[in-house]
């Protein structure tokens, strides 16, 4: 089943952009909405593999989604997005619990490549869980 992945921009553009890229050159699922309060309802659901997340969104910008997000799914991978890149944002982002930190305008590679070491990293820690909750059950 292929993952999952959550995309929030408050413009329109981006979000078909980001869409098109990723559908276009991966078997991934993508889930789009320009609103950050309805993408933190949608990932409390459940069943996303990935957030991908504009830092500059009215209402609730992409940190205090991040940080929202964190607070229930911890494991979920966030790239951050952003046209205000400043080195301070990135540090700061990271710290928070980010995957990564992506400035605009970006290359198509990019954001392949990001969302690929994202989900494998994912793929990793499940794995990683899976094993440790099996040797306790041996050792248990």
């Amino acid at each position: 089943m292929p993952e999952k992945l959550l995309v929030v921009d408050d413009e329109p553009d981006m979000l078909r952009l980001l869409s098109m890229i990723i559908k276009e050159k991966t078997p991934y699922e993508v889930v789009t909405t320009n609103n950050p309060l309805e993408a933190l309802e949608l990932a409390k659901q459940g069943g996303f593999d990935l957030l991908i997340a504009d830092m500059k969104m009215p209402g609730l910008d992409g940190i205090a989604l991040l940080e929202s997000v964190k607070r229930f799914d911890e494991d979920i991978p966030v790239i951050i997005i952003t046209a205000y890149g400043t080195v301070e944002a990135a540090v700061e982002t990271i710290r928070k619990g980010a995957f990564d930190f992506i400035t605009k305008p970006f290359k198509k590679e990019q954001i392949l490549v990001t969302v690929e070491r994202a989900l494998k990293w994912l793929r990793l820690e499940r794995e990683n869980k899976m094993l440790k909750e099996q040797l306790m059950k041996v050792e248990g």
